[in-house]
């Protein structure tokens, strides 16, 4: 198993902490990502290493590669590579056992079956046993981290999940007649006050919609567009909350462990 390399489509929060439950577990991982991720959990996404050069969530660290020969030197080093390939041209090259597709864009982005030996899509937009071998459900719920291997996961809700009585109030956006520039004015950490002014978007004011603390924010300095997720306030006010891997990320990974591990005991045992 630990010779079973994992290619992670996406270096968000939550393909982190698919990442993390996989490498605590053994597995030697290379994310992939675009090459300016819009990440709001930036502290617990190793896609910051794509702006840093590095980036550590819990202990398992990240860097950014230039390509595959880079990736397999820096995984000798039990880290995880992240490399800029959002077309996931570089999965020929390092030859995984398994493929995940967490980009989480509610859609197939171009992950198919025969990429990998495994092929697990998390979230909607993937259907297993049509386009993947395997589906992670990413709603919150009964079902959240259930593994699928026939037929697709909820279909997307577009709403956030419930904090303390918030949904859509805990969410910071862009408003919809502003784009342009992000200016923050506040930082991951910070308690907020409810119609506080968090930042400037094209010149246009951004105000919290509640009290408690910034969980996310968007890194400074990216263009934005109307409408746009740009952070995260958790009224719960506790500020730990803002730098470890939520519980959605470790059930999710934990489904996704499941999910590859029934199809190496499968294999190996030539029931699949």
């Amino acid at each position: 198993m630990r010779e079973e390399l994992v290619v992670i489509r996406g270096a968000g929060d939550l393909a982190t902490g698919i990442a993390h439950r996989l490498w605590r577990s053994g597995f030697p991982v290379v994310m992939l990502e675009v090459a300016q991720p819009t990440v709001v959990r930036r502290t617990v996404a190793l896609a910051e290493a794509v702006y840093a050069g590095e980036a550590t969530v819990e202990g398992m660290h990240g860097r950014l590669v230039a390509d595959v020969a880079e990736a397999l030197a820096v995984l000798k080093d039990r880290k995880v590579p992240v490399l800029v390939d959002p077309e996931a041209r570089s999965v020929a090259g390092l030859r995984p056992v398994v493929l995940v597709d967490a980009i989480i864009a509610k859609r197939n982005p171009g992950t198919r079956r025969g990429m990998a030996p495994v092929v697990i899509g998390v979230g909607p937009g993937f259907t297993a046993g049509e386009d993947v071998d395997a589906v992670v459900e990413t709603q919150r719920g009964h079902h959240l981290g259930m593994v699928i291997l026939d037929g697709a996961a909820a279909p997307d809700t577009g709403v956030p999940g419930e904090v303390m009585g918030y949904t859509e109030e805990r969410v910071l956006r862009i408003p919809a007649d502003a784009a342009g520039p992000w200016e923050p004015l506040i930082a991951i950490g910070d308690l907020v006050a409810a119609g506080q002014t968090v930042a400037y978007a094209g010149g246009r004011e951004v105000q919290s919609r509640i009290a408690g603390v910034v969980r996310g924010l968007l890194r400074g300095g990216l263009e934005v567009r109307p409408g746009m997720k740009v952070g995260d306030v958790d009224p719960r006010a506790d500020k730990s909350l803002c730098f470890t891997i939520s519980d959605k990320a470790r059930a999710v990974g934990g489904g996704v462990l499941e999910a590859i591990c029934h199809f190496l005991w499968g294999r190996e045992s030539g029931r699949m």
